[in-house]
């Protein structure tokens, strides 16, 4: 089953999506991590989100940390994974792309379509809900919340159960039909 888990900041879709795959996969199941955001070597506020998160992680759960999210899902679909989070992958995919000044992303989004359809295994994406804060007031701001929601609409008919974190509480958006 593929699930996507959205909400907004600091709403609790990681430590929810964190539970779930466990309860889904086993406790004691391998399970990996995709990480993909920035590593936190110079700004100490995020290496505390970080440092948060690879708390809450079971010893035995392997995380990797990526950039090419569709190759990392390709190269083990059976083994159940938890990626986190979208968002990250978008804007280091922006940054590579050259994204921010208008060049599309297309390609690099149906490539993570296709690699999450064809996943196998119990998958677990977390993604920020767009539309739940401001309107970005800079063009590039508005980009990423226009490519954001175009990932999280492809990826949520792809995936079989899209859930929304609000509070730390799950709202089934999508169930499996």
């Amino acid at each position: 089953m593929r699930t996507l888990v959205l909400g907004g900041i600091r709403s609790g879709k990681s430590q929810w999506a964190e539970t779930a795959i466990a309860h889904t996969a086993g406790d004691t199941a391998p399970v990996r991590y995709l990480a993909t955001g920035p590593a936190a070597d110079s700004d100490p506020a995020w290496a505390d989100r970080v440092g948060a998160h690879q708390r809450r992680r079971p010893a035995h759960w392997l995380t990797v940390e990526t950039r090419d999210l569709a190759a990392d899902l390709g190269e083990t679909p059976d083994t159940a994974t938890l990626v986190d989070d979208i968002g990250g992958w978008l804007t280091e995919t922006m940054d590579r792309t050259g994204a921010w000044t208008g060049a599309p992303v297309d390609r690099e989004i149906d490539g993570l379509v296709h690699a999450v359809d064809a996943f196998t295994a119990p998958l677990f994406l977390v993604s920020p809900e767009v539309g739940l804060t401001v309107v970005p007031a800079t063009e590039a701001g508005r980009r990423f919340a226009d490519d954001l929601g175009t990932v999280n609409q492809r990826l949520a008919a792809v995936c079989d159960r899209v859930v929304l974190v609000v509070a730390g509480q799950p709202l089934t958006v999508k169930e499996p039909s």
